[in-house]
């Protein structure tokens, strides 16, 4: 109902859906499995509500602390300023929300549809002794539970191929954000530089579910993130779908080889 879409969060509270997706269609893929959309919802749930705790260490262990720059770039991209409102999807444990504020930003909203990755995101921020900003609001990025035009950024970093409607997702993005707001996409990419293919390819498949094995005693939920990278639409595609979302002025810029991707778009 429009009066529920157009609620804004209590920055207090986090908000638990009580329903599940009902989409139906063509199958869709989970990594390199083919499944329903319905069922995509629920094991991507299940892969973060295993990880959430263990997150972020496996962030910084993954990626060499890389993370951190790729996250840096996209908050130097987005120039966080004084009045400026920011909604980051799928932002899990609120890297980007809580680097937009305080960088100048004036409110943030991170809206994940994985409660265990909110609630992850809410401790560490009640063990560092911060203020009950950013808001936390769980629900689907493809039916965003904010109003349209309402604020003046949206960021979805390495969320969006977790994303079981994409294009819906990417409409409902730009529907939230005002005449004018910026949109960032940060991904990783099967586009790497061919130099870098087997030794990248080796990471993921060897290396990646090893640490998650030893880290996080879940190693199928790591082989399903690397496997999960390589049927990511290519950053020409991406951009496509952006275009048909109705983002403007894209732009695609490739980071470490190719191994991250940032699309930028604005709602024109």
């Amino acid at each position: 109902m429009e009066s529920e879409r157009n609620q804004r969060p209590d920055p207090d509270d986090i908000d638990d859906p009580n329903a599940g997706d009902t989409d139906t269609g063509d199958r869709i893929d989970f990594g390199f499995r083919r499944v329903k959309p319905a069922d995509h919802t629920s094991m991507v749930r299940g892969v973060f509500n295993s990880v959430a705790r263990r997150y972020d260490l496996m962030n910084d262990l993954m990626s060499g602390g890389l993370h951190r720059l790729w996250k840096t770039a996209l908050l130097d991209r987005l120039a966080p300023r004084a009045g400026m409102s920011l909604l980051d999807v799928a932002g899990g444990t609120g890297d980007i929300a809580g680097g937009f504020l305080k960088r100048g930003g004036d409110s943030a909203v991170i809206c994940d549809i994985n409660f265990e990755m909110l609630t992850a995101g809410r401790d560490r921020a009640l063990d560092r002794g911060l203020a009950q900003r950013p808001a936390r609001i769980c629900g689907d990025a493809a039916a965003l539970p904010v109003a349209q035009a309402s604020v003046d950024a949206c960021t979805i970093a390495f969320g969006l191929r977790n994303v079981t409607r994409r294009t819906q997702a990417l409409s409902e993005m730009h529907q939230a954000l005002k005449p004018g707001g910026h949109f960032i996409c940060l991904e990783f990419s099967p586009a790497v530089q061919p130099q870098l293919k087997s030794i990248y390819d080796t990471y993921s498949f060897k290396v990646l579910p090893w640490l998650g094995q030893q880290v996080a005693g879940d190693r199928d939920s790591y082989a399903y993130l690397a496997e999960s990278i390589r049927t990511f639409p290519v950053p020409d595609d991406l951009a496509a779908e952006m275009q048909d979302a109705g983002f403007g002025n894209i732009t695609r810029t490739p980071m470490t080889g190719g191994i991250v991707w940032m699309h930028s778009g604005w709602r024109v």
